[in-house]
């Protein structure tokens, strides 16, 4: 059997990397996948202050299949969690994913919340110190 480590050993050990090279940050006590988010809570933060939207939630869900049973074999259900839900003030609602690629996955679940919500879906990354729709 193999030694267990100490916990300071197990602090040094390197951590892989994130498959995107995101770095996790934590503002406000919320911790964010990546400083590109954490960025565009910040302005959210100031959009809000300023009286320039409503109203904005974290990580809002959304469903975009319900889990069903074919046979003996159940499926579970499909969400999409969103970074940003945003209330403009004339009521409308933006749904705001930042990201630095569009993956596969995210690609169906684009297809799949547009046939299902109304709502505004808008990709951003960010890009030379400002935020620019994918």
């Amino acid at each position: 059997m193999g030694q267990r480590m100490s916990i300071a050993e197990y602090r040094k050990v390197k951590r892989k990397p994130s498959k995107y090279r995101n770095k996790k940050v934590k503002v406000d006590g919320y911790e964010f996948d990546s400083i590109a988010e954490s960025k565009y809570y910040q302005q959210l933060k100031w959009l809000q202050e300023c009286k320039e939207i409503a109203s904005f939630r974290l990580q809002p869900r959304y469903l975009l299949q319900e889990a069903f049973k074919k046979g003996a074999k159940t499926h579970r259900k499909i969400e999409y969690i969103a970074d940003f839900e945003i209330h403009h003030k004339d009521g409308s609602i933006e749904v705001v994913d930042v990201k630095g690629v569009k993956t596969d996955v995210f690609r169906m679940k684009e297809k799949m919340f547009h046939k299902r919500y109304s709502h505004k879906l808008s990709i951003v990354g960010y890009k030379n110190g400002k935020f620019e729709e994918l």
